[in-house]
């Protein structure tokens, strides 16, 4: 079980949540690669919970809804719109959904390495210079806490 106390109706709106930034930030990618971004989210919790609280938000719903955390909630974003349309008869939500569960409930690997920052490997953001990935998989690039 999930060491995030939550209800079960908070636990599958997390879930929903969870997966719907996956599919936002990775549809594209290989599962390995959605995990990685899944991984990212539960992380900065998980770090969160350990230090009392945290700046980008304490709980999978605060974290992935944090303005300008995860891009495709961004209402400037152009996954925006269609990330809050998603349903099940998509068949990559249908897998975000089974990655987003595996994750909340800790029963997948992280392949990142701990990380709880990432980006593109065509983007390069301010808040990445001068520091050292910890992984790459796919299109992205992974961190360790950048406090």
């Amino acid at each position: 079980m999930n060491d995030i106390e939550l209800t079960i109706e908070n636990e599958n709106a997390s879930i929903d949540i969870l997966a719907k930034t996956i599919w936002g930030e990775a549809r594209g990618e290989s599962v390995r690669g959605k995990e990685a971004v899944a991984s990212t989210i539960i992380n900065r919790a998980k770090y969160a919970k350990s230090r009392g609280g945290y700046w980008w938000g304490n709980d999978v719903i605060e974290i992935c809804l944090k303005p300008s955390q995860y891009s495709c909630w961004n209402k400037d974003d152009p996954n925006h719109d269609k990330i809050i349309l998603i349903n099940n008869t998509d068949k990559q939500f249908k897998i975000c959904t089974r990655i987003a569960r595996r994750a909340f409930y800790n029963t997948q690997p992280d392949p990142t390495n701990d990380a709880t920052h990432y980006h593109t490997i065509s983007c390069k953001p301010w808040w990445a210079k001068g520091r050292k990935s910890c992984a790459i998989i796919g299109d992205h690039i992974f961190y360790k806490d950048i406090a």
